[in-house]
């Protein structure tokens, strides 16, 4: 494992696949030496570190406290500074919008443990290292916290808690820490392959006419990591379907 003198860091969470393994190889060919990180595919981790060359993986599971705090301590100790924090890793249940008995107390909480408490656990830990480098978060959101869609009410109000947090800590971390969100609409993934009714909507109405493909995620947070300036930002990533 060796980088670049001065080589800036980025851990990606989730980041094996979809979104998270886009972003990765994306700050890879940026110049980042990469912290990959997933719950439970260690091989893939691994193989892919592997392939990127300048990368360590980390497996960690965001439900657990102490995961959390390990996940950010092995970061940095991979190269000694991490410049970039992506929280990407998020989990989703698909439930009704009207069928308000179905979106139980514990689909709520799973839902708010790792897709709110978990973020703002891990810039917590990585503050120290973040405001020695000067570097920044990515929170990956989703247009769910922006607009009144999603798989659930709860995975939607997951993500609107994330939005507001990430303007939170962008006013409480300035100057050292840039803090900004991506709130991507419907992303063309193997999770997505089959949800038919919403890839016709992206077809039909936005004005791109397509969903978005992780590389377009992956852009957008090398954008919001390179913007010196910018901080307390959602960028809303939906191919202007919000326009319609």
């Amino acid at each position: 494992m060796s980088a670049a003198p001065h080589a800036p860091v980025a851990l990606v969470t989730g980041s094996t696949s979809g979104i998270g393994a886009a972003i990765a190889r994306r700050l890879s060919q940026e110049g980042y030496a990469v912290v990959l990180h997933s719950r439970s595919s260690v091989d893939t981790g691994r193989a892919m570190a592997a392939d990127l060359g300048r990368a360590a993986y980390v497996q960690a599971d965001l439900a657990v406290d102490a995961d959390r705090v390990r996940l950010v301590r092995e970061a940095v100790a991979c190269w000694g500074r991490l410049d970039l924090l992506v929280n990407n890793a998020g989990i989703s249940r698909v439930v009704p919008h009207g069928d308000l008995h179905a979106a139980t107390p514990e689909i709520w909480r799973e839902l708010h443990e790792v897709n709110v408490i978990a973020p703002f656990r891990l810039i917590a830990e990585a503050q120290p290292a973040l405001e020695a480098a000067g570097g920044c978060v990515v929170n990956v959101s989703s247009h769910a916290g922006v607009r009144p869609k999603g798989a659930s009410i709860p995975y939607a109000a997951s993500k609107a808690a994330l939005n507001h947090m990430t303007r939170l800590l962008a006013l409480s971390l300035a100057p050292r820490i840039r803090v900004n969100a991506v709130a991507p609409g419907l992303v063309d993934t193997p999770l997505t392959a089959d949800w038919t009714a919403a890839q016709a909507l992206w077809r039909e109405r936005s004005p791109m006419r397509r969903a978005a493909q992780p590389q377009d995620i992956a852009q957008a947070v090398a954008l919001l990591a390179a913007s010196g300036y910018m901080t307390g930002e959602i960028l809303l990533l939906d191919g202007g379907l919000n326009l319609t």
